[in-house]
């Protein structure tokens, strides 16, 4: 049985556990292990995971699979991107499962809510980061409508950084 809910500044422990478990899982073989182990600790300490869960411009579900937490999608309404021409525009910042929940239709899910959310604000489309090297993550969106729209890169730390794809759902009207 799966549920998803939004998560509060009270989730902030939860969020800071599996937010770094599924950046390991999913990104942690695109750098050296102290890079990704510098940006887990700086990205997922519960500080900056209370931080964010705090922060009325960000909306936060969990996905849940017989009691237990699966996963996690993150969106932020009307925020604009320079290589995506849809204004107002929701961005998806992250969307990540446990690795032991991948088939169970969760990652569905959480899009489907955010865009639902997305749409109810108004906004005309949904833009995301990906990680050129995931390959199931950029098949998944493109199975899902997204298009590539753009290139950049997401840093890590100082001295790293990952090339991403930024790509684009457009709602039709």
């Amino acid at each position: 049985m799966s549920l998803l809910r939004r998560l509060t500044v009270a989730d902030a422990e939860l969020l800071s556990e599996i937010g770094g478990i599924t950046l390991i899982e999913s990104h942690g073989h695109s750098a050296p292990a102290e890079v990704m182990q510098a940006y887990k600790e700086k990205a997922f300490s519960l500080e900056t995971c209370r931080a964010e869960l705090a922060d009325g411009g960000n909306v936060f579900y969990g996905a849940f699979y017989n009691g237990q937490a699966a996963g996690y999608s993150k969106i932020i309404f009307n925020e604009p991107h320079p290589a995506v021409q849809l204004q107002p525009v929701t961005k998806l910042e992250r969307l990540y499962l446990l690795s032991d929940y991948y088939d169970k239709k969760l990652g569905h899910r959480l899009l489907e809510k955010a865009v639902a959310l997305s749409k109810a604000q108004g906004d005309k489309g949904m833009w995301l980061d990906v990680w050129k090297k995931n390959e199931r993550a950029v098949r998944f969106y493109e199975k899902q409508g997204f298009e590539t729209v753009g290139e950049s890169a997401f840093v890590l730390t100082e001295t790293h950084s990952n090339p991403i794809w930024v790509m684009v759902l457009k709602y039709l009207d």
